[in-house]
């Protein structure tokens, strides 16, 4: 059997939350330079230098990557923001899934539904790519959406029995 290792970069569309999130950044930004401007206008510039770094810093975390590993039957999800920092934000080998659906397959909802926790590594529009799949990871059951590839995609069918894999029909 030959090595397997196929990667995918989906880029994550901001959402209504990050967009009034991104607005608060910048509405705070600007209250901070106004007032202390007038309370204490001797630091107003080291607040100005303090408040638009920390705001540099909140905007980049809201553009995000998520990067898809699959190696070898084991599938790596890492969050990249703002094109500079990585974090892995799940490991786990497909075998291991209890099912996998696409998200808009209904017949799978109440086996779905008994996850501990939701979590959504895809660009956040659904399409005919976006699945979810059921896994035990960091002792909690979670269900976690991605959008693989064809690639990516075929490659996990490969692993998971017919009784764990629906696609799209």
């Amino acid at each position: 059997m030959a090595d397997v290792f196929k990667e995918q970069l989906i880029k994550k569309n901001p959402s209504t939350k990050d967009k009034l999130t991104r607005a608060g950044i910048i509405l705070a930004v600007v209250l901070v330079l106004v007032v202390s401007g007038f309370i204490i206008p001797q630091f107003a510039m080291f607040i100005t230098f303090a408040a638009g770094f920390g705001a540099w810093f909140l905007l980049g975390r809201l553009k995000k990557e998520y990067e898809y590993i699959l190696t070898n039957g084991e599938l790596d999800i890492d969050v990249i923001y703002n094109k500079a920092n990585r974090k892995r934000m799940f490991t786990g080998n497909i075998k291991d899934f209890e099912i996998m659906a696409h998200v808009e397959d209904n017949s799978h909802q109440n086996t779905l539904s008994v996850a501990q926790e939701k979590k959504d590594y895809s660009s956040g529009l659904v399409s005919e790519r976006s699945y979810i799949f059921l896994t035990n990871y960091n002792g909690k059951r979670q269900s976690i959406i991605i959008e693989p590839n064809d690639e990516i995609l075929q490659e996990m069918s490969k692993l998971l029995t017919r009784r764990k894999f629906h696609p799209k029909k």
